[in-house]
């Protein structure tokens, strides 16, 4: 009778834990995730994005909420990042919020990037890397800032789903 009782509750308990997942939690690419959050309105990989907004949108060396800082393709990252902008902190140092760069197709809101390279152009970042916990010891080439031209969407407030901060 106890087994039987025990075994009804882990099914319920089973059920209401996928009932509990929010409607909008799913898997995410970086590129579709930033296009959501940004309202930059470009398709396709990260890595062709700089070269898109060319005459679509402003692009610079200096961040500002809710641009899209361009990540280059590399070795490892073979179709580069994108990754919005959430806070400036100071000259060097941003908040971002991006998709697939910790787990895979997971989000991120407000993690820690810093701006590493030796002009003070935002074109080598470190980024916070949850597994680590902190900015580890890989940097990465970056094109520049996407300038959306408009206010960056609180991903968090307004579409739901499991974030995990930095």
């Amino acid at each position: 009778m106890m087994k039987h009782f025990a075994a009804r509750f882990a099914l319920m308990a089973a059920c209401g834990l996928m009932t509990a997942t929010p409607a909008m939690a799913q898997f995410w690419q970086c590129a579709p995730f930033a296009r959501h959050v940004s309202g930059i309105d470009l398709y396709g990989n990260a890595n062709t994005w700089w070269s898109q907004a060319e005459g679509r949108y402003e692009r610079g060396h200096t961040p500002q909420p809710g641009a899209v800082l361009a990540f280059e393709a590399t070795g490892r990252m073979r179709v580069g990042h994108v990754a919005m902008v959430s806070q400036v902190v100071s000259e060097r140092e941003v908040l971002l919020t991006h998709a697939n760069w910790s787990r895979r197709g997971g989000v991120e809101t407000d993690v820690r990037a810093i701006d590493v390279s030796d002009a003070g152009d935002w074109s080598r970042v470190k980024v916070w890397y949850g597994p680590t916990g902190g900015l580890g010891t890989s940097s990465y080439p970056t094109k520049g800032f996407i300038y959306a031209g408009h206010a960056p969407v609180d991903y968090a407030h307004h579409a739901g789903g499991e974030v995990a901060a930095g």
